[in-house]
């Protein structure tokens, strides 16, 4: 009886207005998969209907090919959204959510050096970024307290000179308070 009342109680516990968590998340951005990443640190409030705000920062590091080297491309963002839960089970321990984001920040080539080794000039600059995005994630509760969700992403910046459209899918941690 007590492992019953226990377990009501804690998926009462769950997806409540007010609640806020921190969710850090990893994985990789599409285009050339090798060693192109991104870490992201967010802040997450819940509203009503199983709903929540996402405030984050990323980082994200690309490379690039030239010849037998690879130039890095960082990007420096942070991002604001809303994300809507589409469908989750009765006991709320997995979900399918997806919303919006804005995101704006800084991109960096070759870490400001626009000379090559070889003597060639990248032609492309650092710039302030902006852009929107979306994020589809599926979540599920381990705890009350700890979520891991996986998810994808796109997002599209305006003020690059690399690539405008930027896919991505990782996994993530989520620890609600």
């Amino acid at each position: 009886m007590l492992t019953v009342v226990s377990i009501v109680k804690l998926n009462a516990q769950r997806l409540v207005p007010g609640q806020k968590g921190i969710e850090v998340s990893t994985g990789l951005l599409a285009a050339n998969v090798n060693q192109n990443y991104f870490v992201n640190l967010a802040l997450t409030v819940q509203s009503k209907q199983r709903n929540y705000w996402i405030w984050g920062a990323e980082y994200a590091k690309q490379n690039s090919s030239y010849k037998n080297w690879r130039l890095p491309i960082e990007t420096y963002t942070g991002e604001i959204g809303y994300i809507f839960n589409f469908l989750s089970d009765p006991q709320k321990v997995i979900s399918l959510n997806g919303g919006l984001l804005a995101t704006g920040g800084y991109e960096t080539i070759n870490r400001g050096d626009s000379t090559l080794q070889d003597g060639g000039i990248i032609l492309n600059s650092d710039n302030f970024i902006y852009g929107v995005g979306g994020r589809l994630s599926v979540e599920t509760y381990i705890t009350d307290r700890f979520v891991i969700l996986i998810q994808g992403k796109v997002k599209a910046f305006w003020g690059t000179d690399v690539k405008q459209f930027r896919p991505s899918a990782g996994i993530g941690l989520r620890f609600n308070f």
